[in-house]
């Protein structure tokens, strides 16, 4: 079993002077759900080597025992300090792939051609893909066999609306993650903000926020 984790390049908040990146929690608990399941885990990202870390997800309040056990793994820092470059990744030979979030994947990995490509190759050969908080944002381009968007007619979540309001950002960031994929003709589904929430349709596993990471994961793997 060989599960791709596609992680964001992209440290700047907007034009806010704030550092931003991948969300600790998101990489760190689906990283060790796919690896404890015996999982062979390849790590990318559109600049490869260290992905930026979203600071604020390096607080003490929001640590997790993901995070706390990464923390003490020499060898997951150091493979993590070591992604892929995207551009050189193939679909083949993955089983899965499944996207971390962080609000740095609005900016790069939701324009990715790479990544569009990767999503799209997934999907048509009918093999899972996952994607938890703000990582839905990559599914923003990615089109499914009929040409229409790949989440169109499809039960999707995400960072609500209201989620971004609570932490500040509705007007920095480059789009809202639910809008999007309403716009994109997806049945967008929340459930309450900051409590895990996790849907599946067919292949297409996504997750709400943070605390849905884990949930997200597991779900990925039992379609496996």
């Amino acid at each position: 079993m060989k599960i791709l984790m596609v992680l964001t390049s992209h440290d700047q908040l907007g034009d806010t002077g704030n550092k931003t990146g991948f969300w600790l929690e998101e990489f760190a608990a689906p990283y060790y759900v796919f690896k404890d399941a015996g999982a062979d885990v390849v790590l990318a990202s559109p600049k490869g080597g260290q992905p930026p870390l979203d600071p604020s997800s390096d607080s003490d309040d929001a640590q997790t025992d993901a995070t706390k056990r990464f923390k003490g793994d020499d060898a997951a820092q150091k493979h993590l300090a070591e992604t892929e470059v995207l551009s050189k990744v193939s679909a083949d030979g993955f089983d899965a792939i499944f996207y971390p979030g962080g609000h740095g994947p609005l900016w790069d990995l939701s324009e990715d051609k790479d990544s569009v490509a990767l999503i799209e190759a997934f999907t048509a050969s009918d093999r899972p893909v996952g994607a938890v908080c703000h990582a839905p944002a990559v599914f923003k381009h990615p089109k499914g066999a009929d040409g229409k968007p790949l989440v169109s007619g499809k039960t999707v979540t995400g960072f609500t609306n209201t989620e971004e309001e609570g932490v500040g950002l509705t007007d920095v960031v480059p789009f809202l993650v639910e809008d999007m994929l309403k716009a994109n003709g997806g049945h967008y589904e929340k459930g309450d903000d900051w409590a895990s929430f996790v849907v599946t349709d067919g292949k297409l596993v996504t997750g709400q926020n943070p605390a849905s990471s884990e949930a997200a994961a597991k779900k990925l793997l039992a379609l496996l």
